[in-house]
């Protein structure tokens, strides 16, 4: 089973929080927070634009 080290959770006013986290082959996961056993993974380069690309306002309907 892949170990995945996850970072605390982001929580956006009035949304659902959600974790990032990585492993040690270096593939990136996101997952709401407490359901972490239903990630999506991608590399980490692709999660990390996605993760930027919210946070600037280009895509918070996602969360």
């Amino acid at each position: 089973m892949t170990v995945i080290n996850w970072e605390d959770p982001f929580c956006a006013e009035g949304n659902n929080c959600f974790r990032l986290g990585t492993d040690a082959e270096g593939n990136g996961y996101i997952a709401v927070a407490g359901q972490e056993e239903h990630a999506l993974t991608d590399t980490r380069e692709a999660l990390r634009n996605l993760i930027l690309d919210i946070k600037a306002g280009k895509a918070d309907h996602l969360l």
